[in-house]
C-alpha cells in the first residue's frame, strides 16, 4: 500500500478489528507495565481530528505532520484518523484498505491528569474510496465535533468529493502556501468552516503590528495614506499575501480611504510593513527577520521619530492548528 501509510508509526491491524484491536493494544501495554487508561473517560474525548494527507505529501512530511497532531494532541486530546490514499503508481486496482493503530498515554497539568489518545491510520486504493466514509465513521465518536485538515492535496475538485468531511467539520483547516491556486475560493460545501494554516501561522506578526498600531490615534494612521508595502522573503509569498489581506481588511475598517498596495520580493527570512504618506514627512515601517527572531519599529505619524525593537516569530505548526480550529 502507500509509501506514506509505511512511513507512519503504528500497529497493522485487520480493518474490521480496529475497535478490538485498539483495546488489545491498551491490555498488552498495561500488562508490560506501560502507561495505559484506566478507564475510557482518560481516553480521547475532547475532539473528532481527521488529517487527509495529499499525493503531495511525501514520506518524510507524512511523518513530520503526524508528529504535528501528536502534539496538538497533548493539548487537546483528540479521537484521530489519519487518511493515506494510494497514488496511481501504488493503486493495483482492487478495492485494498489496511489499517494501524497507534497511541500514547501521558500527563496532564498534574501527575493524576493522565491522559491517553488513540491514532487509526487507513490506507486506501481509489475502488475503496467508496467504503471510506463508513469506515472513518466507525473510528469517529459520534458526539464529539469534528476538524478535518486536507495536506498537501492537488486538486480541488477532487478534494470536494470528500462531501463527508467537508460538509461534517466544524473546521476546514487547509494551507494556501501549499494548496492549488483556486482552494480559498473553491465554492466548499461550507465556506463558512474553511480556515488557512497562513492566517494562524502569522498570529504572532499580526498582534504585534496591531498593538503597536493600536497606540496611536486612527485619524494619524489613516490621514493622508498613499502606500502599504509588504515585503516578504521568496519562500513567504503566501504569508505576505495573507498578511496584506489583513492589512486591508484592518485598513479598511479604518476608513482610510484610498491607498494603494504593493508586493515586494526581500531578502531571506524578511517579513516588512511600511505605510507611506502624501506628507513624506509621515511614515511606519516594521522589518522582521524570521531567521534572526529579530524585528524593529520605526515611525513618526507627526509628533516625532520613534523606533522600539521587538522580536517575530511565527506560530509552530501544533500551536497554528490550535489557532485555526479553535479562534
Amino acid at each position: 500500500m502507500a509509501s506514506i501509510f509505511n512511513a507512519l508509526p503504528g500497529l497493522d491491524v485487520l480493518v474490521g478489528d480496529i475497535s478490538k484491536s485498539l483495546a488489545q493494544m491498551w491490555t498488552d501495554t498495561a500488562a508490560e507495565g506501560g502507561a495505559a487508561p484506566a478507564a475510557d473517560d482518560a481516553k480521547a474525548t475532547q475532539v473528532n481530528f481527521v488529517l487527509h494527507l495529499g499525493f503531495g505529501t511525501t514520506a518524510e512530511d507524512a511523518a513530520e505532520q503526524f508528529q504535528t497532531v501528536v502534539r496538538f494532541s497533548r493539548m487537546y486530546p483528540s479521537r484521530i484518523v489519519v487518511l493515506c490514499p494510494s497514488t496511481e503508481d501504488e493503486d493495483d486496482g482492487e478495492a485494498a484498505m489496511s489499517a494501524k493503530i497507534f497511541g500514547e498515554c501521558y500527563l496532564g497539568k498534574s501527575k493524576s491528569d493522565k491522559r491517553c489518545v488513540e491514532f487509526v491510520v487507513l490506507s486506501y486504493s481509489s475502488k475503496a474510496r467508496t467504503y471510506l466514509e463508513n469506515q472513518v465513521s466507525i473510528c469517529l465518536s459520534t458526539d464529539l465535533p469534528l476538524y478535518y485538515w486536507a495536506h498537501r492535496f492537488r486538486d480541488s475538485s477532487k478534494l470536494a468529493d470528500y462531501q463527508f468531511l467537508l460538509s461534517r467539520a466544524k473546521r476546514v483547516l487547509l494551507d494556501s502556501a501549499i494548496t492549488p491556486a483556486d482552494a480559498m475560493t473553491y465554492p466548499w460545501p461550507n465556506p463558512n468552516a474553511l480556515r488557512d494554516l497562513v492566517y494562524s501561522r502569522i498570529l504572532p506578526v499580526r498582534q504585534t503590528i496591531g498593538q503597536f498600531l493600536a497606540s496611536y490615534p486612527i485619524d494619524k494612521l489613516t490621514t493622508g495614506l498613499r502606500d502599504v508595502v509588504v515585503t516578504h522573503c521568496p519562500k513567504m509569498s503566501a504569508e505576505g499575501k495573507v498578511l496584506t489581506g489583513w492589512l486591508q481588511r484592518r485598513l479598511t475598517a479604518c476608513e482610510a480611504g484610498d491607498f494603494a498596495f504593493a508586493d515586494k520580493v526581500g531578502s531571506s527570512g524578511e517579513l516588512a510593513v511600511t505605510f507611506a504618506y502624501a506628507d513624506e514627512a509621515r511614515y511606519f515601517r516594521w522589518h522582521g527577520n524570521l531567521e534572526t527572531g529579530q524585528a524593529q519599529f520605526e515611525c513618526d505619524f507627526g509628533s516625532g521619530a520613534s523606533k522600539l525593537a521587538a522580536s517575530v516569530s511565527l506560530l509552530e505548526p501544533d500551536r497554528a492548528l490550535s489557532e485555526a480550529m479553535f479562534f
